[in-house]
C-alpha cells in the first residue's frame, strides 16, 4: 500500500457507541476524561458527554521524547474507584458517510441480510462485526443493503437512529398466526429491519439464552423475514443468510415462498462455524409450516452423525448448505479443512461447485487508531509513539507498571522494556483453554505482561479462569478480567489492550476465519497464533525466510505446550534484542490491508455469480 492510501486509510473513521457490560475480577480503575487532544471535535459528530475527572485523578504533562509537552492526559490507578475504561466518552457516530474513496460497482445489487446478530447492538461473537462490516462495505460501493435482525428485547435502542414502525402482519408458528410488528432504523449507517413478534421470543435480558426455545425462536424469525418480503413486495437480489439460525430460511424460501410471490431472490449462505449447526427434530422444524418429515433423507438435512439411528435428527445448517445457491465459509484455509475433516464434509464435497472461502475482514473505520475516541492518544504507523503512551497507560490503570514521577521518561522507558501480551477471546475449548492458561505463567517466566480479558459460557471454565485471577491479578505481571455478561465484550476495553499491546496471542485449537490477529495487527500488536483456519491466511512467521515479505508474525502448529513455548520464547527474544527491527515491524502490520472492501468484492462476484441462476436447489 501507498503512503497515500495509508493515511487515507486513517483518515477515515466512524465511532460508536458500546455497552459497559464487562466484570472484573479483582481489579480497580479511573474515573477519567480523555484530554481535548484525544478526540478531535467534529460539528455534528461526536455527542458529548460532559464527563468530569474526579478530584484527586493524577494530571501529568509528558516529556517531549514523546512529543505531548503541554498536554495533560489523566493517569489511572488500579485503586481508583471507577475503572478507566468505564468512564463515559464521546459517542462515536458511524452514522457518517464511510463511502468515501471507494469506488462504486457498475451493477448494483439490492441485498438483505438475515442475521441473530449485528454489531454494535447485538453483538455475541465475530458473527454481529462481521454482518455489520459487510454490510457497510457493499453500501460503500452502491449497493442497497438492509440487515433483518430481531427485535431482541435487550437491544439498546438509543444506538438505533430513526427508529420508527413500519407495520403489523401476521407470520406462522405452530399452527397459529402470531401478529408481528416490523420496525426500521439504521445502525452504523445500514439499515436494518427489527422483527418483534408478539409471543415470547427474544425477550429476555440477553440475545441468546432467553427462557424460550431458540431452535424455534429463530426458525419463526426466519419465516417472518419472509412473510415481511411477501407483505411488503420487496424482491432483493440476494437474500444473504447467517449461520445455522437463518439456515431455514432457504428452505422456506424454495419449498413455499419461491411458489408464492417471491421469485427474484438467490440464497447466499455464510457458515462463520461449523461447531455450531442447528440440531432440529422433524416436528419442530413442522412448526413453520414446512413439513419436517419431506427433509429427513441423506440428500437433503437428516444429520450425518446419526444415519441408521436416530433419523429424525435434522440440521439446519445442512439444509441451509442444500437449499442455497451458494455458501461461503470465512477463510480460504477453513474451507481446505472443512473438506477434508468434519461431519459435514461429505455434503460439502457433494456440493463443492458452489462453496467459496472467503476471508474476514475487520471495519477500519470502526478499528482505527488514528480516530479512535476510546484511546488516551492517538497514533498511526508513521508516528507510533502515541502507542507507547497507551501500552503506559494501560499498564498503569491494571497496576502493572510503576505509578512514580513522569517529569522524564524513565518509567516509560521501564515499562516498554517488559512486553506486553493480550488475549482477548471467548473462553471455550475452540480457543485453547490449556495453551491460554499456559502462556499465562510462561509470560510471567519471561519477564512480560499479560491481559487476558474473556467470558466463559461453562461453569467449570468460569471457575478456572476465577482461580487464576484470584492468583494473579495482585500480583506484578498478569491480569485476568472476566465479563459476566453473555451481550457484549467490553468495547472500550478491548480498543485500549489493542492499542496497548505489543503481541495479541491467539492459540485456537480451530480458528474459521479470527479477527483479533487482524484488529491486533491494525492497533500495531504482532500476532502469536496457531497455524489454522484464517489464522494461517493471514499470518505469517518471522523465521520463514521464503516468506519474508509477507512475514507479520509469529506462527506454530503443534497444540502442545512445547510449540507454544518456542513461539513465545522466539517473539520475545525479537521484542527484546532487535528494537529498531521491532518497530518497522510494528509499522509493516499497521500497513496490512485487512479492510472489509477487499473482501466485499469477492461477495459481489459471489452474489452475481448466482444472480440469475436458474438452478432451484432440489
Amino acid at each position: 500500500m501507498s503512503e497515500m492510501g495509508i493515511m487515507a486509510g486513517f483518515a477515515c473513521a466512524f465511532p460508536t457507541p458500546f455497552s459497559k457490560l464487562v466484570v472484573p475480577v479483582g481489579i480497580g480503575g479511573i474515573p477519567t476524561s480523555f484530554p481535548s487532544f484525544a478526540a478531535p471535535r467534529r460539528k455534528n459528530l461526536l455527542r458529548l458527554t460532559n464527563a468530569q475527572p474526579q478530584v484527586g485523578a493524577e494530571k501529568q504533562g509528558t516529556t517531549t521524547e514523546y512529543g505531548f509537552q503541554n498536554q495533560n492526559i489523566v493517569w489511572p490507578s488500579p485503586n481508583d474507584e471507577i475503572p478507566f475504561w468505564k468512564k463515559k466518552f464521546d459517542w462515536w457516530d458511524n452514522s457518517q458517510d464511510f463511502s468515501v474513496g471507494i469506488e462504486k460497482d457498475s451493477d448494483q445489487l439490492h441485498i438483505i441480510h438475515v442475521t441473530a446478530e449485528m454489531a454494535p447492538i447485538a453483538k455475541v461473537g465475530g458473527l454481529g462485526d462481521v454482518v455489520t462490516g459487510l454490510a457497510r462495505a457493499c453500501s460503500a460501493r452502491g449497493h442497497k443493503v438492509d440487515v433483518m435482525l430481531p427485535f431482541y428485547e435487550c437491544l439498546h435502542k438509543d444506538q438505533i437512529d430513526q427508529l420508527k414502525l413500519l407495520l403489523t402482519y401476521d407470520s406462522f408458528h405452530d399452527g397459529d398466526w402470531i401478529p408481528t410488528k416490523a420496525f426500521h432504523g439504521e445502525v452504523s449507517g445500514i439499515s436494518v429491519i427489527f422483527i418483534e413478534p408478539s409471543n415470547h421470543f427474544f425477550k429476555g435480558q440477553y440475545v441468546y439464552g432467553g427462557s424460550y426455545n431458540e431452535l424455534e425462536a429463530y426458525l419463526f424469525f426466519s419465516r417472518a423475514c419472509l412473510e415481511w418480503m411477501q407483505v411488503t413486495g420487496t424482491q432483493p437480489d440476494i437474500i444473504h443468510a447467517h449461520e445455522w439460525q437463518t439456515s431455514a430460511l432457504s428452505l422456506l424460501y424454495w419449498d413455499m415462498y419461491h411458489h408464492l410471490s417471491i421469485k427474484k431472490p438467490r440464497l447466499v449462505l455464510t457458515i462463520h462455524n461449523m461447531e455450531h449447526y442447528g440440531e432440529c427434530r422433524k416436528e419442530q422444524l413442522s412448526k413453520c409450516g414446512l413439513d419436517g418429515s419431506i427433509y429427513a433423507t441423506v440428500d437433503k438435512a437428516v444429520d450425518d452423525r446419526t444415519i441408521g439411528h436416530n433419523p429424525e435428527r435434522l440440521s439446519l445448517l445442512k439444509g441451509g448448505i442444500v437449499y442455497s445457491n451458494a455458501v461461503v465459509t470465512v477463510s480460504p484455509t477453513y474451507l481446505k479443512e472443512t473438506l477434508n475433516s468434519g461431519w459435514l464434509a461429505s455434503t460439502l464435497i457433494m456440493h463443492r461447485d458452489k462453496y467459496y472461502g472467503i476471508l474476514n475482514g475487520i471495519d477500519t473505520a470502526m478499528w482505527n487508531p488514528a480516530e479512535d475516541i476510546f484511546l488516551p492518544l492517538k497514533f498511526h504507523a508513521q508516528n507510533i509513539k502515541g502507542k507507547k503512551i497507551c501500552k503506559h497507560y494501560v499498564q498503569r490503570g491494571l497496576g502493572l507498571a510503576s505509578e512514580g514521577s513522569l517529569a522524564d521518561n524513565k518509567v516509560f522507558d521501564d515499562t516498554e522494556k517488559v512486553p506486553l501480551v493480550v488475549c482477548i477471546t471467548r473462553l471455550v475449548a475452540q480457543k485453547g483453554l490449556h495453551l491460554i492458561t499456559h502462556a499465562i505463567k510462561l509470560v510471567e517466566e519471561l519477564g512480560g505482561n499479560m491481559v487476558v480479558l474473556g467470558r466463559a459460557s461453562d461453569g467449570r471454565v468460569e471457575r478456572e479462569f476465577e482461580s487464576l485471577a484470584n492468583l494473579h491479578n495482585q500480583g506484578p505481571s498478569i491480569r485476568i478480567l472476566l465479563m459476566y455478561s453473555l451481550m457484549f465484550f467490553s468495547e472500550e476495553l478491548s480498543h485500549m489492550l489493542y492499542a496497548a499491546a505489543d503481541f495479541v496471542l491467539v492459540p485456537s485449537i480451530y480458528e474459521p476465519c479470527g479477527l483479533a490477529q487482524m484488529i491486533g495487527m491494525r492497533y500495531g500488536a504482532v500476532p502469536v497464533v496457531r497455524k489454522t483456519g484464517g489464522l494461517a491466511d493471514t499470518v505469517f512467521d518471522m523465521d520463514d525466510q521464503s516468506n519474508h515479505e509477507t512475514a507479520n508474525g509469529f506462527v506454530f502448529e503443534g497444540i502442545d505446550e512445547g510449540s507454544l513455548n518456542r513461539a513465545l520464547e522466539r517473539s520475545f527474544s525479537f521484542y527484546k534484542e532487535r528494537p529498531a527491527e521491532w518497530n518497522d515491524l510494528v509499522r509493516k502490520v499497521m500497513c496490512i490491508d485487512n479492510s472489509w472492501n477487499n473482501t466485499a468484492g469477492k461477495y459481489v462476484e459471489v452474489y452475481n455469480s448466482v444472480r440469475f441462476d436458474p438452478y432451484v436447489p432440489l
